[in-house]
C-alpha cells in the first residue's frame, strides 16, 4: 500500500520509510508527488494531537492515507521537557539540532548522573481518506550523557545513552536503531 509521509524532516523520512518498507509498504513524499504539503502549525498540547494535525492535513491535501509522527525527548529531571517542543527547544530560530542539543546539556549540567533519565517518545498517526485514525505510541528509555558521542542518527541521538546496547543512539547502526527506537516501537 502507498502512504504519504507528512514530514519535511529528511531524517524522520528516512527512518519512517525504512520501517514501512520492512512491513511491505511504499512511502512517498509530497516531493515524489510533485506537490508541496501545507505547513501545519503544531498547536496541540500532546505528541498525539500534533501527529494527528499533520496526518489529517496531508490526507486532506493528497487523498492518500497519511502517516505523521510527532516525537521528542523528555527529560525526567526537567519535568518532561523539552517534550513536544524538542524541535523548537529554546524557541530560538537560530538554533539547529546541535544548538538545541547543547542547550539541553547546559540546562542539565547540574543534574547528577543518577538522575539523568530520559526517554524518546514518538506518536505515529495514520489518517485514511475514509476517516479512520490509528495512533501508536512508542518509547525508548535511557539517560543523558554529558557530551555527544556517535555520528549516526540526528537530533538528540548523540546525547541519549541506551543502556541495553551500551551506546548512544547516535552510535547505533541504522539497523540497530530501527529495532529499538521510539519510532520503531510506535
Amino acid at each position: 500500500m502507498q502512504y504519504i509521509i507528512a514530514t519535511h524532516n529528511k531524517d524522520k523520512l528516512a527512518e519512517l520509510s525504512r520501517i514501512l518498507e520492512q512491513l511491505g509498504n511504499e512511502a512517498v513524499t509530497d516531493r515524489d508527488l510533485g506537490i508541496q504539503l501545507p505547513e501545519v502549525e503544531e498547536t496541540g498540547t500532546t505528541f498525539a494531537e500534533n501527529a494527528y494535525l499533520k496526518a489529517a492535513s496531508a490526507c486532506e491535501a493528497t487523498g492518500l492515507p497519511a502517516i505523521a509522527d510527532d516525537s521528542g525527548i523528555a527529560v525526567d529531571a526537567l519535568n518532561g521537557e523539552p517534550g513536544i517542543y524538542s524541535a523548537r527547544y529554546g524557541f530560538d530560530d537560530s538554533l539547529d539540532d546541535y544548538g538545541r542539543l547543547c542547550l539541553l546539556l547546559k540546562n542539565t549540567e547540574q543534574v547528577p548522573d543518577d538522575r539523568r533519565q530520559a526517554q524518546f517518545v514518538c506518536v505515529i498517526t495514520l489518517v485514511t481518506p475514509d476517516g479512520k485514525v490509528i495512533q501508536a505510541r512508542g518509547e525508548i528509555h535511557g539517560e543523558l550523557t554529558r557530551k555527544p558521542a556517535g555520528e549516526n542518527g540526528f537530533g538528540y541521538d548523540p546525547i541519549f545513552y541506551y543502556p541495553p546496547l551500551g551506546k548512544t543512539t547516535a552510535e547505533l547502526s541504522p539497523e540497530e536503531k530501527n529495532q529499538v527506537s521510539h519510532r520503531a516501537n510506535a
